[in-house]
């Protein structure tokens, strides 16, 4: 196997075991939430605690590259900081609501830069070397959320909701062990130079992450209330869960062969906009699906294209845009920019959905789309001048 395709697959691993415990933390972890007996309004303010701290520790964090912290120390510490965290979780529930928020608080900032750092080591990869394909390493994390969400059901129905913190920190320490010895074999891409200040982002390179955190903001109603309102209309707690596989399946597929299709492949403002258009069509699909449920399975698979498009057209946008000696804080602040917009966006379908159930949820992200595209358009005319 050649030097790159060792160093390809390498990574991809590195994405399956750092989406492993994505993919079993969003699904399962209010599960035991809900098993110490909180309310859900507790927990819903727990679980939107990761969110806001992502927000403010993220980009300062992946900052730190450019001033000369390789990487692979950043996401060792944050996985180890992960384990430990959900390792402690159990002990600290006795202790009270505010114990478990401190704690969750720490577990959020350990884990702000995994990806961003990875998404960071990977395009690094990239721009040395042309054979390598982002979209064909980063379907690693999307196979391994997905085998992780389907492992942990299955555990689910043996150990119960009290394993969920131990399984997490055992997936966590897995996920360190694998930076460590994964990036270094990799060769770790640090600055060459460290830049004395905060080197300034261009113009193009702002509006295309507006307009990714918008587009990917938009999901913010059908991650909320998807399965809620489909139940309400008609589907079937298992016909739930296959919409939700095919979205998944769909997103795979796409990173799977968009390298084979010239005009997308390093095409960040095409992405983006296919991501928008997609985005558009889904959620204005979804308004009609109040009463066609046959529409819902359908729609899902542009999940594809709303989420795969969106983020590979970020992540070329951030390769191709994002100056040297700024790459980090660049990064950085794509994610912390998407929390922020997917936080406001949750909060503002919740009250729709409150005031006019799913349709009006989802009336309101198909703005956030249009805004997207309307970024996207700016970027390209700005890239171009």
């Amino acid at each position: 196997m050649p030097p790159s395709s060792r160093d390809g697959l390498r990574l991809a691993l590195l994405y399956a075991a750092v989406f492993a415990g994505i993919g079993v933390a969003m699904p399962f972890l209010p599960l035991w939430l809900a098993g110490l007996g909180l309310g859900p309004e507790l927990i819903g303010a727990l679980v939107a605690l990761p969110i806001l701290v992502r927000i403010v520790a993220t980009a300062p964090l992946v900052g730190l590259i450019d001033r000369g912290v390789p990487p692979r120390t950043l996401m060792v510490a944050g996985s180890l900081g992960l384990a430990a965290t959900y390792a402690l979780m159990p002990a600290s529930a006795p202790l009270g609501w505010p114990a478990l928020a401190g704690l969750i608080v720490v577990n959020a900032v350990a884990g702000a830069a995994l990806v961003p750092c990875l998404d960071y080591q990977s395009l690094a990869a990239v721009r040395r070397d042309a054979r390598l394909d982002y979209a064909r390493i980063r379907l690693g994390g999307s196979l391994g959320f997905l085998a992780a969400s389907l492992l942990g059901g299955w555990l689910l129905g043996f150990v119960g909701t009290g394993g969920i913190p131990n399984f997490l920190a055992g997936l966590e320490l897995a996920s360190a062990c694998g930076a460590a010895l994964l990036l270094h074999r990799a060769r770790a891409a640090v600055p060459a130079s460290r830049a004395p200040g905060r080197v300034p982002l261009p113009l193009a390179l702002w509006l295309a992450i507006a307009a990714g955190a918008a587009i990917q903001a938009s999901h913010a109603a059908v991650y909320a209330f998807g399965s809620i309102h489909w139940g309400l209309i008609g589907l079937s707690p298992a016909e739930t869960g296959i919409a939700w596989g095919v979205g998944v399946v769909a997103e795979i597929g796409f990173f799977a062969a968009v390298g084979r299709i010239g005009w997308l492949r390093d095409a960040p403002f095409r992405l983006l906009g296919l991501g928008a258009a997609a985005a558009l069509l889904r959620w204005g699909g979804l308004l009609a699906a109040s009463g066609l449920p046959a529409l819902v399975l359908p729609l899902q698979a542009l999940h594809g294209l709303t989420f795969g498009a969106t983020q590979l057209g970020a992540m070329a946008a951030l390769s191709r845009l994002a100056p040297e000696g700024g790459r980090g804080a660049a990064q950085g602040t794509y994610a912390a920019c998407a929390a922020l917009a997917s936080a406001s966006a949750t909060l503002a379908s919740g009250a729709a959905y409150r005031a006019g159930g799913g349709p009006l949820a989802f009336a309101l992200m198909l703005p956030m789309a249009g805004l997207g595209l309307v970024l996207t358009v700016a970027a390209a005319r700005a890239a171009r001048r």
